[in-house]
């Protein structure tokens, strides 16, 4: 019984994280066609922000419950700008080119990224573990797990419904499904497609930079952490289908549980895992679970 509650808390744990870094790639490549091989520099610099600012918030004896603020104000002003940065200074001059060189111009900034963090921050590792302690543990179904790794499954649960939100219900998100269906009759239309993609590649990047920032107190920040999580965000938006959000979801779910059912109960194959399951999924749905049909143009 232990090892199923296990099996099912560290499931929802690993599939909400999962969720937080991958919707942004999802959502990005939805609206923009873009597959941002820097989705995972940005979480890279998210985790390393977040050590920084947590360091000095430690180092000046502030309240610890504060620290939790300081995570969620450095996540948003660190992606915002990361992201406008990327956006405005070299992908809108791209716009409309071929998808693969859009691959290769989202990878070039992964390296240069990657580098520019070795450089600000050197090679050394960073850990700010209190905010993964400050509130203890808590015992479910016999087994004491950690109340941090719980509110990452709220939040995951807290930015998809905003996500769906903005999408569904604001004027911003309505206009951003008019550019997703056709950009070109939407910016005859008036829809100012340059700022919709401006904002989409912000918000895509946040929730990168979010996923980096929650993730710092659990583990030792070190260079190329960011290689390993886009691999997996690549699995999770295929196995839900590129572009779709409840995809997204789903996804993470599916790679959430195989990790976790893998880890308990056969830990030789946990790396393959994930990828077994983005395989069988490909294997009957080559698109992936929930991919938008689209039109063929003649």
């Amino acid at each position: 019984m232990l090892k199923f509650t296990a099996i099912m808390l560290d499931g929802m744990n690993y599939a909400a994280w999962l969720f937080l870094v991958a919707v942004g790639l999802t959502l990005i490549y939805g609206v923009m066609r873009i597959l941002n091989i820097a989705h995972g520099a940005f979480y890279a610099i998210g985790a390393y922000v977040c050590a920084s600012a947590l360091g000095v918030f430690y180092a000046a004896g502030l309240p610890g419950a504060l620290a939790f603020a300081v995570m969620g104000v450095v996540a948003l002003i660190a992606g915002v700008i990361v992201g406008l940065v990327v956006e405005r200074g070299v992908l809108r001059f791209l716009y409309g080119r071929d998808e693969v060189l859009m691959v290769l111009v989202t990878y070039a900034l992964f390296l240069i990224l990657e580098d520019a963090v070795k450089l600000i921050w050197g090679v050394e590792s960073y850990f700010v573990y209190q905010p993964y302690a400050y509130f203890g543990f808590v015992e479910i179904g016999g087994l004491p797990y950690q109340v941090y790794d719980l509110m990452i499954v709220a939040l995951a649960i807290v930015m998809g419904i905003a996500l769906w939100f903005w999408l569904e219900r604001s004027r911003m998100g309505r206009m951003t499904t008019a550019v997703v269906a056709d950009r070109e009759i939407s910016a005859a239309m008036g829809i100012n497609v340059t700022r919709i993609f401006a904002t989409t590649f912000a918000i895509g990047t946040v929730f990168a930079v979010i996923g980096g920032v929650v993730t710092a107190p659990k583990i030792a920040v070190t260079p190329g952490i960011g290689v390993e999580v886009i691999i997996l965000a690549f699995a999770v938006v295929v196995i839900g289908g590129l572009g779709s959000i409840p995809g997204a979801a789903i996804g993470a779910i599916f790679a959430g549980y195989a990790r976790a059912m893998s880890v308990h109960l056969a830990p030789a194959y946990e790396l393959f895992a994930i990828y077994a399951v983005m395989a069988v999924v490909l294997a009957i749905r080559p698109h992936g679970l929930f991919a938008r049909a689209s039109g063929r143009k003649i």
